[in-house]
């Protein structure tokens, strides 16, 4: 097998260097040095770190695909509950350092890059719409008791998900998982009786 491209370095590297140290906290010597490459080449493939963010971005969408939830072989919730223990495990084996790498990239440069905004927005959208799709199928199945709107249901959940993770930077615990899953589960999306 070939070694990997030198972009594909910068991006890669990208992923971790951001996730862990942040967009703000993160110099181009910084990711040069963390893909082991010269720093010459990080301009002979990317406009600036914005764009190379970007990339990134789009390699841990690729990574965490919400598209899993259209998975029939499991009942509608039971997926989402998957979905989001799956999405949880990374948080712990992060040491719950990090959250989300779309939430916590988009809340400390959306409001000052315009471009990567307009990319946070759709990435959540298709979020949004992915959990909205398996709401809609569990109501149309008589399996959830909440009749609300899918894609506000399929926002709210995923808004109450980013607090989670946010919550999960400070607590460093299981609580706000349990919260997230307790409300969510246990109330939100409840069985039907």
């Amino acid at each position: 097998m070939g070694r990997p491209s030198v972009r594909q370095q910068l991006v890669d590297a990208a992923l971790e260097v951001f996730w862990t140290t942040g967009f703000n906290g993160s110099s181009v010597q910084d990711l040069t040095d963390a893909a082991q490459v010269p720093k010459g080449s990080f301009y002979n493939h990317f406009d600036g770190k914005e764009a190379l963010a970007l990339e990134a971005l789009a390699t841990y969408a690729a990574q965490l695909d919400p598209r899993s939830l259209r998975d029939t072989t499991l009942e509608p919730v039971e997926r989402l509950k998957r979905e989001f223990r799956k999405r949880w495990k990374i948080v712990k084996d992060r040491g719950y350092k990090g959250g989300c790498f779309l939430g916590s990239l988009s809340s400390e440069i959306a409001d000052s890059h315009e471009i990567s905004r307009a990319e946070f927005a759709r990435y959540f959208q298709l979020w949004s719409e992915a959990i909205a799709a398996v709401i809609a199928e569990a109501q149309a199945a008589g399996t959830v008791a909440h009749r609300g709107d899918p894609q506000v249901l399929g926002r709210f959940v995923l808004n109450a998900w980013q607090g989670t993770l946010l919550r999960a930077k400070t607590q460093r615990g299981e609580e706000p998982f349990r919260d997230f899953v307790a409300v969510v589960f246990g109330g939100l999306l409840a069985p039907a009786h």
